[in-house]
């Protein structure tokens, strides 16, 4: 089975490059893992000692990072290598990873995989939330390399879960779990892994200490002006239809949209369908930003920061078919949540809805009845955004539980 994984893995290569041809994010993804083996040779110098995180995409990096920050103020003398699937992480954080190697990783084959390893002969891997690469799971352990799951999230209609197989015998090379909730430990513990530790997830640590840095803006001190705001983060064209009839109707409030996709096109057609004052972040330079009442967030990076000026935040995501954003990066502010119907698959999302400090909409009219009574009451807008506050607190603490377990290593932790 593993080598029939191994033929359709490397034949998947042809088609890829074939795809590259018309999709530019396809052309990343194949063109960025051109020489990555020889630049990870180049990159690990004798007598490295490296602790590896693999993580597919931006959301799953930014699950990884209180562990990386963790790892660095205790082992100083070790060097992170980073890798991406995505070119959606790869290409943010290429330049400004925690990484001291920063890559993408090459696809699963077993050359690769062993390849892979054998130049960056980690004392450490921890693979963040999923993507199970069988050949790399393997060679790891074959390597006697410890490897860890870290806010891993398991569903029942997972193929693990459905047969026993090569999937299953890769997880089963896994040497620790640290999982988000008590189903993905029960679901583990089900088809007989039982190293699993119920640590909960890293994103509460990495969100909850953004509250202690400085997050003024001095555009949206200007923007906002004493006024109640609405940030509306990682919206998509299906969010902005249902948001803009609220936008547009409702006197009183300033509006941030950020947008995930920085389409132009997308942009301006969103701007075209607002009826209030509104400018593009971009165009701001010299401008009175007190006179706007939308303010389109057409630059990368803000978003955080801009979670702590709303009184009221809507993630996008849930409308469509997208997957819903980090609803945590806003509630760390304690500030009330909206968001599409679509989040069955975001734990955190069904765990503060039924807190009563998310709530969830399906339509442009469940909208505005939602947005009005958050922003017509100021008492019930400050006691829904207290219970958001309260929920990332209580949530802490993953990251502790990890490198507690990793200080066992060998005896005594990495050195």
């Amino acid at each position: 089975m593993r080598n029939l994984y191994s033929f359709l893995t490397s034949l998947s290569s042809v088609g890829l490059h074939a795809a590259a041809l018309f999709s530019p994010k396809m052309k990343q993804f194949v063109q960025g893992r051109k020489g990555v083996l020889k630049r990870l040779q180049e990159a690990v110098k004798p007598g490295d000692q490296i602790v590896w995180f693999h993580c597919a995409s931006l959301g799953e990096y930014e699950q990884g990072v209180p562990i990386m920050q963790a790892v660095k103020a205790r082992y100083p003398s070790y060097r992170l290598l980073v890798t991406f699937f995505s070119p959606s992480g790869y290409e943010v954080k290429k330049d400004s990873s925690l990484g001291d190697i920063t890559l993408y990783l090459p696809l699963d084959t077993k050359a690769n995989a062993k390849e892979f390893v054998r130049l960056a002969n980690p004392k450490l891997a921890l693979f963040v939330k999923y993507e199970f690469w069988p050949n790399y799971l393997f060679e790891l352990q074959n390597a006697k390399i410890p490897t860890l799951l870290v806010s891993g999230l398991f569903r029942k209609d997972q193929v693990f879960f459905k047969r026993d197989g090569l999937m299953r015998k890769a997880l089963r090379s896994i040497d620790h779990f640290f999982v988000q909730n008590v189903e993905s430990e029960s679901l583990l513990n089900d088809i007989g892994i039982k190293k699993v530790t119920n640590s909960g997830d890293t994103r509460f640590d990495r969100v909850s200490h953004q509250i202690e840095q400085d997050n003024s803006l001095d555009f949206m001190d200007q923007f906002v002006n004493g006024s109640p705001c609405l940030v509306c983060g990682s919206t998509w064209p299906e969010d902005d239809t249902v948001l803009l009839d609220f936008i547009n109707g409702k006197e009183g409030i300033k509006t941030v949209i950020a947008p995930h996709n920085m389409d132009e096109g997308k942009i301006q057609r969103l701007q075209q369908n607002l009826k209030r004052p509104s400018l593009r972040f971009s165009a701001y330079k010299d401008q009175d930003l007190s006179k706007y009442d939308v303010l389109i967030m057409d630059a990368i990076g803000y978003l955080t920061r801009l979670y702590s000026y709303a009184d009221v935040a809507y993630v996008g995501g849930a409308m469509g078919s997208t997957g819903l954003h980090n609803i945590l990066e806003a509630a760390t502010f304690g500030v009330p949540i909206v968001i599409g119907q679509h989040y069955s698959n975001f734990p955190e999302a069904i765990r503060l809805r039924s807190l009563a400090g998310l709530f969830s909409i399906a339509s442009a009219q469940e909208l505005n009845e939602v947005m009005n009574a958050l922003f017509d009451d100021k008492t019930h807008r400050e006691h829904t955004g207290m219970i958001c506050g309260h929920f990332v607190n209580s949530n802490t603490g993953a990251t502790n539980t990890i490198m507690a377990y990793m200080e066992k290593l060998n005896g005594d932790g990495l050195v």
